[in-house]
């Protein structure tokens, strides 16, 4: 039994495992459609916003315009920039969840320690921190970026000075006058090395593989224009589906038309010449792939962050650590009083694949391997009643995550239908059809620059394929995801 805001609950019908913008979406969804008084959602942390609560760190900023990067029931007309700042996307998730109500359906610091199906009674048994609940369906929205991945380097433990990850920015640690060493050299990391520069006595970052890296073209939104989108709601949906539009239009470059990628490639290179004069730099600085392979990181401060004289960029990764630093690839130390990483997450072997046990027995990861798998990105075979957002091969890499993951809601609020006109209201998608869509996502991405641009990605998983990435425009995945097929299902 846990305990809510609206007393103690036993049983529900669909529960949410995390309150981030999936959540967030996955409720809002149920909620409009009268299906909230069956409805709990269940957060490890004590607030809502998933990677925008955790991601503190200086300089967090979204890397999607603000115009699309929201929920379309809930625009938010106050944006104070092209780009959101984190503060504000955390302000307007919360706002959000104030807004429909879901406070009362949402138990917070409640972590989920394990799951499984129990096929006597056709209900997933839910152990979390706070009692043990019984659901229908269950609901798993943790992200795909809410688990640091930090590197195993040999001596890490002996290290004398304050470790941490950017996205569990340690604000009690004091970097004034610190010498700092910043290993990555991802999404975070050319965020918030500009504004720890200075600060810091000295900034030393470790760069395994340069990226591409274009200027954010960001601009302040005025007060007149944000008053004009508060009178005129329309007006910021004509700016929305431009946008929409405009990203769109990257898909032919990353998958059909690869040879345009050229023109993106010539103009990040002649904007590196630009910002950076030192030739040896600038050679550093180059990755030797197509540009697209890896996520292409917006930032009009990251280069002149390196070129200033109190920051040091060492071209490979860190190889171990001492008590008062650390040693490059050369055997070369760089001593350091703090250690920062910035290296991402591990979206290919998500910890609460562990926890989630099926049919079978056997855990979501042991059915995966390695490998996540998932029918639209959302069902898998052996899970009934079990809906995964932000699943395998949902990504994108060139809109708004926040449309994929409406779309998945959407998805879902249909396999409810479908479950509840079953005799035990359970849906399970089929083996077959499951390993169908499976290989159609391996044939749709052979071709395309995130599987034959030359590097190694976050998007391949350890047995060398893309679960990540979705293969072409979002506007097909939600046109794939309004009728699910009945044929594609076991009902129960």
């Amino acid at each position: 039994m846990i305990e809510t805001p609206l007393g103690p609950v036993d049983h529900i019908g669909t529960l949410v495992i995390g309150a981030g913008f999936g959540g967030i979406a996955m409720a809002d969804r149920l909620l409009r459609e009268g299906r909230g008084g069956d409805l709990l959602v269940v957060e490890a942390a004590d607030e809502v916003g998933g990677t925008w609560r955790d991601n503190t760190y200086p300089g967090c900023a979204c890397d999607v315009p603000t115009a699309l990067y929201s929920l379309s029931r809930h625009a938010h007309p106050d944006w104070s920039h092209a780009f959101g700042r984190q503060g504000e996307i955390q302000a307007y998730l919360v706002g959000v969840a104030d807004r429909i109500g879901l406070r009362e359906r949402l138990v917070t610091s409640c972590e989920v320690t394990g799951a499984r199906w129990d096929v006597e009674s056709a209900r997933w048994v839910v152990d979390t921190n706070r009692g043990q609940v019984r659901a229908r369906h269950l609901v798993v929205a943790t992200g795909a970026l809410s688990t640091p991945a930090v590197p195993p380097l040999p001596g890490l433990e002996g290290f004398d000075g304050e470790v941490f990850h950017s996205a569990r920015w340690r604000h009690d640690v004091d970097l004034e006058g610190k010498r700092v060493a910043v290993v990555g050299t991802g999404a975070s990391a050319v965020q918030f090395v500009p504004e720890i520069a200075g600060t810091a006595e000295h900034v030393t970052v470790f760069q395994r593989t340069p990226a591409w890296i274009l200027p954010r073209l960001d601009k302040t939104i005025s007060a007149r224009r944000r008053a004009l989108y508060r009178r005129f709601p329309l007006l910021q949906r004509i700016v929305r589906g431009r946008v929409y539009v405009g990203r769109e239009l990257y898909v032919l470059a990353f998958t059909r038309a690869q040879f345009l990628l050229r023109y993106f490639e010539a103009f990040a290179r002649f904007y590196l010449l630009l910002t950076v004069r030192d030739r040896a730099m600038r050679r550093a600085l180059t990755p030797d792939f197509s540009i697209g392979c890896k996520r292409v990181l917006l930032t009009s401060q990251w280069f002149p962050a390196l070129t200033r004289p109190d920051v040091t960029l060492v071209s490979g990764a860190a190889a171990s650590v001492t008590p008062r630093g650390l040693v490059d690839a050369q055997g070369g130390e760089h001593p350091a009083d703090v250690i920062i990483f910035g290296t991402g997450f591990q979206p290919t072997e998500p910890p609460i694949a562990r926890a989630v046990t099926g049919a079978d027995g056997r855990t979501l990861a042991e059915h995966w391997a390695g490998s996540p798998r998932a029918h639209n990105g959302v069902s898998v075979a052996g899970f009934p009643n079990l809906f995964l957002i932000y699943g395998p091969n949902t990504n994108l890499g060139h809109s708004s995550i926040v449309y994929m993951l409406e779309s998945q809601a959407e998805h879902v609020m249909r396999l409810l239908d479908l479950s509840g006109d079953a005799e035990r209201g359970t849906v399970e998608v089929r083996g077959d059809a499951l390993e169908e869509y499976a290989d159609r996502m391996d044939r749709e991405l052979a071709h395309t620059v995130w599987n034959d641009g030359g590097c190694s990605s976050w998007y391949i998983d350890s047995r060398g394929r893309n679960s990540v990435q979705w293969p072409t425009y979002t506007f097909r995945y939600r046109e794939q995801l309004r009728s699910p097929d009945p044929a594609d299902f076991v009902l129960g």
